[in-house]
């Protein structure tokens, strides 16, 4: 008797990522980073928070004794508020952020964000969701004109990756197994950008001097 496997499913979390206003110079770099971590940025932009906004963001720390600091520093200057999206996005974003204490996590996880970009315990340079909870209440904060569109996920997300993924992608792997380049993610880059089916093609204009010659 033939026992029949149940099909892999996609699950697909987002996740609340903030920039903070001591590290907004980086932006480029850390969304760099972020992608190359796997995850998309499904939504994104500058804001000035307020004292009382941040008062409202941070209620969980309110009554703190470094509540007042907090506060100051996040409305010190604008910060950038990402929508990230990616399997277990939550909890793959915060251990790419690393210990909150941008000190120990020099020593703990040196590669982590927040040792990178971060200072201090206070300034730690940026911002993730605790839970999958908390990540739907700051991107309701962060985002609140926004209607957050659903991610294709399960039937639908196979359907677009077989239609406009796959087929692209298989072939740069074939070609990649039979090249075995030294560094062979930036060779299937170049590759995947060198053959995108969607790139645009550039049509040669005739004029009159081509006609002339």
């Amino acid at each position: 008797m033939q026992m029949l496997m149940p099909e892999p499913q996609i699950f697909v979390e987002k996740t609340l990522a903030l920039i903070k206003p001591d590290v907004v110079a980086k932006e480029e770099e850390i969304e760099d980073l972020i992608l190359r971590s796997g995850f998309m940025i499904v939504q994104k932009r500058k804001l000035q928070l307020s004292p009382e906004q941040c008062s409202i963001f941070y209620a969980d720390q309110y009554g703190k004794m470094f509540f007042p600091n907090l506060a100051a520093y996040m409305s010190s200057g604008p910060s950038v508020a990402m929508v990230l999206a990616r399997h277990r996005a939550v909890s793959y974003w915060k251990e790419l952020l690393g210990p909150s204490n941008s000190i120990k996590a020099r020593i703990t996880h040196p590669h982590s964000l927040r040792a990178i970009y971060g200072t201090d315990d206070l300034r730690n340079g940026l911002h993730g969701s605790l839970s999958i909870s908390s990540a739907e209440r700051e991107i309701r904060f962060m985002f609140p004109e926004v209607i957050s569109e659903p991610i294709p996920a399960g039937q639908r997300a196979r359907d677009y990756l077989n239609l406009h993924v796959n087929p692209t992608l298989l072939a740069g792997l074939t070609a990649l197994c039979k090249e075995k380049p030294a560094d062979p993610m930036t060779w299937l880059a170049d590759w995947l950008m060198e053959h995108n089916p969607n790139k645009p093609r550039l049509q040669h204009l005739v004029t009159e001097e081509d006609h002339q010659q």
